[in-house]
């Protein structure tokens, strides 16, 4: 027998092992992949859940007599406030409208006011970043 004949499998046999080592490994990149989406995902949300809280501080802070007197309370509630009638609704459907459009329609929001101190609180869903964890909330706790 041709001794060049005898090995001529053996290349073909560790070609296919090499892809299937590749394939693996390939398949392990893009499950890290899909992990960092749903993470920065997740991260995303909270960076807006902070901007958002800041936001309706900063609307409180320039009606702070009416802050200071808890005008501004609100319990937690999804669904925004009517905009007529003062400037304290008009702030308040806006920002519940914006907590809603950049956090997804089941975000809430609530404020609760006491002793010129305010703890905004931010709820949403983030079952897709979580993978199970529903709820989420954030609070932030500031003096007017």
């Amino acid at each position: 027998m041709n001794r060049r004949s005898r090995h001529r499998g053996a290349t073909l046999l560790e070609v296919l092992i090499a892809v299937l080592i590749l394939a693996i490994g390939m398949l392990g990149v893009a499950a890290m992949q899909a992990t960092s989406l749903r993470n920065s995902q997740g991260s995303l949300e909270r960076s807006q859940a902070v901007v958002q809280s800041y936001a309706i501080l900063d609307a409180m802070r320039s009606n702070v007599l009416v802050a200071r007197a808890n005008g501004y309370n609100l319990p937690v509630t999804c669904v925004a406030p009517a905009a007529a009638g003062s400037l304290v609704n008009f702030d308040q459907n806006a920002w519940i409208t914006s907590l809603q459009t950049t956090m997804g329609a089941s975000a809430c929001g609530g404020i609760a006011c006491a002793a010129n101190v305010c703890e905004i609180t931010v709820r949403w869903n983030d079952t897709r970043s979580t993978g199970g964890i529903d709820a989420q909330e954030l609070k932030t706790r500031s003096r007017i």
